[in-house]
């Protein structure tokens, strides 16, 4: 076993970079200028673990955009595994976006 210790924050970037392609397919925005990426977590393992939540309880792509997540950031060379879990507290809201997000959609 290797003393190296992982980069965390070039590995954070790439997720960051991986959850930026995935879009909402009712808002032309992504995931992660919406706010919906509360945290993510790496550990020693490179196992990634991801707290997101949905704009809406019953969001429609409430069954597949987290796998969509899991699956491309497990796709990540240095990501050994990723796992997405979903939360409500806090609740999703427009001031979880990022200015980005609301100067796209025309609130600013």
């Amino acid at each position: 076993m290797s003393d190296t210790t992982i980069d965390t924050t070039a590995l954070g970037e790439k997720i960051v970079a991986v959850i930026k392609t995935i879009y909402d397919p009712e808002i032309p925005v992504d995931i992660y200028e919406l706010g919906l990426i509360y945290d993510v977590f790496v550990n020693e393992d490179y196992d990634v673990k991801i707290l997101m939540t949905l704009t809406t309880p019953n969001c429609p792509v409430a069954e597949t955009l987290p796998l969509e997540v899991e699956e491309k950031v497990k796709s990540i060379k240095d990501v050994n595994d990723a796992e997405v879990e979903i939360t409500f507290d806090p609740p999703w809201s427009q001031e979880l976006m990022s200015e980005e997000a609301k100067l796209e959609l025309g609130m600013l």
